[in-house]
């Protein structure tokens, strides 16, 4: 199927190439606008207690909702606010009413706090109908430069926090960080391929193929949310990135080597190409399929956000499977040997001194190569258990210089730690109305709730059936201590005190954290099981075996591990941090177990195909690893480099993610499929192919056997080494 696909790349290439043009013409212009929300509580079904909560109160209160934005006065040399300070923050109050700024509907000037260190002033804003709307950003930036105006020149210093700030804020962090990460991504590997090819046209290669069918992944994923009405999270864009040109990138990388080693084979170029598709084909599209697999179980989480993100992310590995099997090919037969301009390297076989040392070595002593490897993963895996989840998204998505975060900061001088974000609780009588005194004796088993540190008064519906109360958390509504509050006491003591007859609901931004930390539970029990059953019978179908994928999946799992204690041991223990961010044990799961099957499978290939042509275990793990090795340390540190880039983005959010996931994948690449799985499978010799015998030689086979990887055809980098030797010099 693959020699017939690159014939017919190859003989018609401007055909293909029109093909592809056309096709991204047409999505584009076709495809909504791909948009992303940063509202958490949009992520999470519609059973859980604080989505129940935020539909209760849009009922009641349909024109009533929490200031969206907060400005903070305090005095410019720290000391507390005079009368006459007040009596300033009350005009400006007024001036910016007077001012009739777009899209603010409210100005509340609030008394000082009782250390007189903070003044604030709640800011009503139209409410946002979609996730492209702009307004309430749009608002908050006029509030800022007129609030400039009106503070200069005066003793009082003021900036404005709160939903909208802090939204505004990240959108503009994400933008910038986005930039970084694109350039980054680009550089890294253009320098990369030059360093390993030393030509300019292999390098701008999958920069210009790529780059040309991102606008078809947006275009596909933006039809995909629309027609299932999928939430993005604000975090995609970024992934999808280097997700693209990662991958992408990995998969021109197996074509090229292999196309190179056909011509120092003799073949002409246009026959080389044929050659090099009919080989790898099998091998990256089962690797792909490992991937999109993996990325689509996503699609059976609880929450929006994962069930958008996988089917994004799937798209923009088939795509790039695609354009690495079609469009690369197609481009390349048309250069010829030309791709690897001015270099000569393409002509001359190396040795591969450094790789074949490791694999004789290896081959020597599987045992000790296998425990080595493997009790490193267990060191870092055990120190996983300290995993502690975070959910401050906010200021972890946003540098630490933004107005939002530094007036939050402020804020915290004179107001307890959740006022940027008060809890609601909804009381609702299921028939009547509510009396006064079940609104009092409610108030008081709020107010007496530890953790609590101030209640509203409460505001009634227009039918007198339902009562908001604004409850203030003594900590941030992301912390750790506000979880427990609202998880525990606050929940348990407001059902505890609802009057008979009446139904209770606790909301806010901390009880969808509440409500994340359960869905995301469930999703820890389901996704990941069935990500590995799926990935383990690709394996098995491929491998025609029934112990390879057990060993194969077992090394993922301790790679998956080794991973998570890394990002703990930097980001927790060394840098301090509280926690990790709470998506990142399932975006790294699907990344190291994916990926990392990738290389597990490229490097089987090649000792399944070293082994069919007469090998014995030992001799075939040291020659897969001199002649595959060389194609994973390229094509893992390429990715693991894009990865990376996100820790230049400048929030703490998506340094955790490149950081995790880039050494996941050194980890997939350098550890698991250079030495541990080669030296497993040369400890188990013969009863790793159990029970297909794939090992068996060419004359051993029989005719009709069908089996997926032929000797010479497995897909795998046979003779593919870098130049010099397989060294990046």
């Amino acid at each position: 199927m693959f020699a017939r696909l690159g014939r017919l790349v190859v003989h018609h290439p401007w055909k293909v190439i029109g093909l592809w043009l056309l096709v991204i013409v047409a999505v584009v212009a076709s495809a909504p606008k791909l948009t992303s929300t940063t509202d958490q509580s949009e992520f999470l079904p519609s059973h859980y207690e604080s989505i129940q909560a935020m539909e209760l109160q849009q009922k009641a209160f349909p024109q009533s909702a929490a200031p969206a934005a907060i400005i903070v006065f305090g005095r410019a040399d720290g000391a507390p606010l005079t009368e006459g300070d007040s009596a300033a923050i009350a005009a400006v109050g007024e001036q910016l009413t007077a001012a009739n700024l777009g899209d603010v509907i409210g100005l509340q000037t609030v008394p000082p706090s009782e250390n007189k260190l903070i003044q604030i002033i709640a800011v009503q804003l139209t409410k946002v109908t979609n996730q492209g709307d702009t307004r309430q950003g749009d608002a908050v930036e006029a509030l800022r430069t007129a609030l400039k105006r009106q503070v200069e020149g005066t003793d009082l210093k003021a900036g404005i926090t709160g939903q909208a700030a802090q939204m505004l804020d990240q959108q503009e962090s994400s933008a910038k960080g986005m930039a970084i990460i694109g350039v980054a991504t680009i550089v890294l590997i253009l320098v990369l391929l030059l360093v390993i090819f030393r030509s300019p046209v292999i390098a701008l290669l999958p920069i210009v193929t790529i780059g040309a069918v991102s606008s078809l992944v947006g275009g596909l994923i933006a039809m995909v949310a629309r027609a299932f009405d999928l939430q993005l999270d604000s975090s995609v864009n970024s992934i999808l990135l280097v997700v693209l040109f990662g991958v992408g990138t990995d998969y021109i990388l197996f074509l090229m080597f292999r196309y190179r080693e056909r011509l120092r084979a003799g073949e002409d170029p246009k026959t080389a190409m044929v050659g090099a598709v009919a080989r790898v084909g099998e091998a990256i599209t089962s690797a792909a399929g490992a991937v999109i697999i993996a990325f689509t179980a996503l699609t059976l989480s609880t929450l929006g956000m994962f069930r958008a993100l996988g089917p994004a992310l799937a798209i923009a590995v088939a795509v790039a499977l695609m354009a690495g099997l079609t469009l690369v090919p197609a481009v390349v037969s048309l250069l010829g040997t030309k791709v690897f301009w001015p270099s000569k390297a393409w002509k001359q076989e190396p040795t591969g001194a450094r790789f074949a040392a490791l694999g004789a070595a290896l081959g020597r002593r599987p045992g000790a190569f296998a425990v080595v490897s493997g009790g490193l993963l267990v060191a870092l895996g055990v120190l996983a258990f300290g995993f502690n989840p975070t959910f401050d998204l906010t200021s972890g998505s946003t540098s630490d210089v933004s107005e939002s975060v530094v007036y939050n900061k402020e804020l915290l001088r004179g107001m307890p730690a959740g006022a940027t974000q008060p809890s609601e609780v909804l009381l609702r009588a299921d028939g009547g109305v509510l009396t006064v005194d079940q609104l009092a004796h409610f108030h008081t088993a709020l107010d007496q709730v530890s953790g609590v540190g101030r209640v509203g008064e409460p505001k009634l519906s227009d039918d007198k059936a339902t009562a908001e109360f604004q409850v203030t958390l003594d900590s941030a509504p992301e912390s750790d201590a506000a979880l427990a509050t609202v998880r525990g006491p606050l929940r348990d003591a407001a059902h505890a005190a609802a009057p008979a007859g009446t139904t209770v609901a606790v909301g806010g931004m901390t009880a969808v954290f509440v409500d994340f930390q359960d869905a995301m539970n469930h999703d820890y029990a389901v996704v990941f099981p069935v990500a590995a059953i799926l990935i383990m019978i690709v394996l098995a179908l491929l491998l025609r075996s029934l112990i390879a994928p057990w060993y194969l999946m077992a090394s993922v799992f301790l790679g998956f591990a080794a991973t998570l204690g890394a990002a703990v041991l930097v980001f927790q223990h060394i840098q301090g941090d509280a926690g990790l961010i709470f998506t990142l044990p399932v975006i790294m799961y699907l990344f190291v177990v994916a990926l990392g099957t990738d290389y597990n499978i490229l490097m089987v290939a090649r000792l399944r195909e070293e082994a069919r042509e007469g090998r014995d275990p030992r001799e075939a793990a040291a020659l897969g690893l001199r002649h595959t090795g060389p194609t994973v340390a390229a094509a893992g540190v390429i990715l693991a480099g894009t990865f990376a880039s996100m820790m230049l983005a400048g929030n703490n959010v998506l340094s955790q993610m490149g950081f995790a996931i880039s050494v996941g994948i050194g980890v997939a690449a350098f550890v698991m499929a250079m030495f541990f799985t080669p030296a497993v499978t040369a400890l188990l010799g013969h009863r790793a192919w159990w029970p297909g015998h794939g090992d068996r030689t060419a004359q051993e086979v029989k005719p009709g056997n069908g089996d997926s990887l032929r000797a010479g055809s497995g897909g795998t980098e046979a003779r593919s080494v870098a130049p010099g030797g397989g060294e990046f010099r």
